[in-house]
């Protein structure tokens, strides 16, 4: 096993990868749920969910949250991210919104799942990566 190097990790980190989001409780035990996200060599990860839902909400609260992305074939690689939340757009835009459904479906798939969200109001969190982990067993 070895440590990706930055650059490879903020390269896996860019790739298309469903990540699992934690998320720190006032009570209990953190939230951890699968999440769609963005994210550019240098930038933020962007994560993308209802305002009325309870990741929403529990971001609100916290502040910051962890994401870890990887590899479920041999051989595994991983890279997790935590940080704080340094913007949290209320309303997603469209075309971000379609940005993101481009990134994990094929443009028909997209355009229907868009469909599904017609009159739901989606927020966008961004988070700036200070801690990272990783690990590449190639």
């Amino acid at each position: 096993m070895s440590v990706m190097s930055a650059a490879q990790r903020e390269e896996f980190l860019a790739g298309v990868h469903v990540g699992v989001i934690g998320i720190a409780r006032p009570a209990g035990p953190p939230l951890t749920v699968p999440v769609w996200y963005h994210y550019e060599p240098g930038g933020d990860v962007q994560v993308q969910t209802g305002l009325d839902s309870v990741k929403f909400r529990l971001l609100e609260q916290a502040r910051e949250f962890s994401l870890a992305a990887q590899v479920e074939a041999p051989p595994y690689r991983y890279v997790s991210v935590s940080g704080p939340v340094v913007a949290v757009d209320r309303e997603t835009s469209y075309d971000n919104l379609l940005a993101m459904a481009n990134r994990y479906f094929d443009a028909e798939t997209a355009a229907d799942y868009l469909r599904q969200l017609e009159n739901a109001t989606v927020a966008t969190v961004h988070m700036r990566p200070n801690k990272w982990y990783s690990a590449d067993y190639s």
